[in-house]
């Protein structure tokens, strides 16, 4: 009787009697494979100059750790290695216009090898450039595209905070931390900023506003576009006369927001790759007084959607405009009987969408929702769900990838990527290092979902 755990004697046995033997080994022989398996399912989302690749690890590590994956780009044969528990990685030095595909190599700790994996899809970085044409948005190359992306919430009140705990963002906004944001298949980040802390007034400290808080604000932009993504400016937080911007406001001030607007459009009047969202959550205000301006109860002027869209266009810049609509930004149903004009054309829908809100069904959103989008670009700055409501982002998202059907683009925007705010918030993600809470997985579950079926590029 031939044993099989003596590898020797079997092989042996096998060759006296001319079998054929497979090329069978013992267990722990010399001539076993040790090394790691290939990576799997690599898939690669295209930015400016560089692409995100994703991957899963092998299913079979070898006899020791992976320490390092090394991806490589085709052509060029471009080169990026990350650390072994990292399994996605941005691969910088592309070319604009240049189509790409990768294979990704896992490196164990005995410095053996994994085949290379599978190729991934082909994709061509673009620089960052964002422009309507009737109701769609278009990319640098003129294509159809909608914007998936997140809110990076603390620039509209870490500057006002006050002591120890005051700044200018909360959390990091380091390479690392937008590669993290990139990582979940997104194209664009929300900003949301401080009025008083950008104009530097009614006493914000200076270290957190003014000009330092105007150049913070710059180098983000500056490094989300150079990540390849869309950077969405909003006037989040502001307050009439000598009150500190602490909070938002039924509606953009006439004392400052012009001001503001002016001040914004004029700094970044020469980046393509910014939208301009004019103020975040109008409420309490008839739809006059949201396109005109007037008094509100408490007898301060609002700056109406018109006076800011020409604030915005008297410095010549031209990027697309968000306006959104009344009940914090969650009713469009009069917003193309109050519609602004811009002699650009270049305007935007922007809506609110949660559970808690009024228009938070599918007949709801076929109503006024669909009818704005029909005329032109709607993107949802920001969309939620808070606890007791788990299929709600997902019932929203279905719906607004389902508008591309009727010839519409619905974008959407995640609130928020900031650990602070909590699950209350809510918060996408439960430590900066980007680690999803249960809200953000399934927010990010979807965008994977719609990556893997090629309807990321879709407009």
């Amino acid at each position: 009787m031939l044993r099989r755990d003596s590898g020797v004697r079997l092989v042996g046995a096998c060759a006296a009697l001319g079998l054929v033997t497979m090329g069978w080994v013992a267990p722990g022989s010399p001539q076993a494979d040790t090394s790691p398996g290939p990576p799997t399912r690599v898939v690669a989302t295209a930015w400016n100059a560089s692409a995100i690749v994703t991957w899963r690890a092998p299913s079979s590590s070898g006899r020791s750790p992976i320490t390092s994956y090394r991806v490589t780009a085709r052509p060029g044969r471009i080169i990026a290695v990350f650390p072994g528990n990292q399994t996605w990685g941005q691969v910088s030095r592309l070319t604009n216009g240049v189509s790409y595909t990768f294979t990704v190599t896992a490196v164990d700790q005995a410095k053996k090898r994994s085949r290379p994996s599978e190729t991934s899809n082909l994709v061509t970085p673009l620089w960052v450039e964002i422009r309507v044409r009737g109701n769609q948005l278009l990319n640098a190359a003129g294509q159809p595209l909608r914007l998936f992306g997140v809110n990076r919430s603390g620039a509209e009140y870490k500057c006002v905070v006050g002591g120890a705990g005051a700044g200018i963002f909360s959390g990091p906004t380091d390479a690392a931390s937008i590669a993290a944001m990139a990582s979940w298949h997104i194209n664009a980040v929300r900003v949301p900023l401080n009025e008083h802390c950008w104009l530097g007034i009614n006493g914000v400290n200076p270290a957190y506003g003014g000009a330092n808080y105007q150049r913070a604000i710059a180098t983000y932009v500056a490094d989300l576009n150079a990540a390849g993504l869309v950077a969405i400016l909003d006037l989040h937080w502001n307050a009439p006369g000598g009150t500190l911007a602490q909070k938002q406001q039924p509606m953009a001030d006439a004392d400052h927001a012009p001001a503001f607007w002016t001040s914004v459009a004029g700094y970044f009047k020469d980046n393509r790759g910014v939208i301009f969202d004019l103020y975040n959550e109008p409420r309490d205000v008839s739809w006059s007084c949201l396109r005109d301006g007037c008094r509100t109860k408490d007898s301060w002027a609002t700056a109406g959607m018109q006076s800011l869209v020409d604030a915005v266009r008297q410095t010549g810049a031209t990027q697309p405009i968000m306006v959104g609509g009344l009940e914090f930004a969650n009713d469009l149903s009069s917003w193309l009987a109050y519609r602004v004009h811009d002699p650009l054309k270049q305007l935007i829908g922007s809506v609110h969408v949660y559970n808690s809100n009024r228009c938070r069904t599918v007949a709801c959103w076929n109503g006024p929702l669909a009818s704005v989008a029909a005329k032109v670009p709607v993107v949802t700055g920001e969309v939620g769900e808070f606890r007791g409501a788990p299929n709600f982002i997902a019932t929203y998202m279905n719906w607004a990838d389902g508008q591309r059907l009727r010839g519409q683009s619905v974008s959407y925007l995640a609130w928020a990527w900031d650990a602070a705010q909590g699950d209350g918030g809510p918060s996408l993600i439960a430590s900066e290092d980007g680690t999803p809470t249960a809200y953000g997985l399934r927010f990010r579950a979807h965008l994977e979902k719609l990556f893997e079926q090629g309807r990321i590029y879709e407009g």
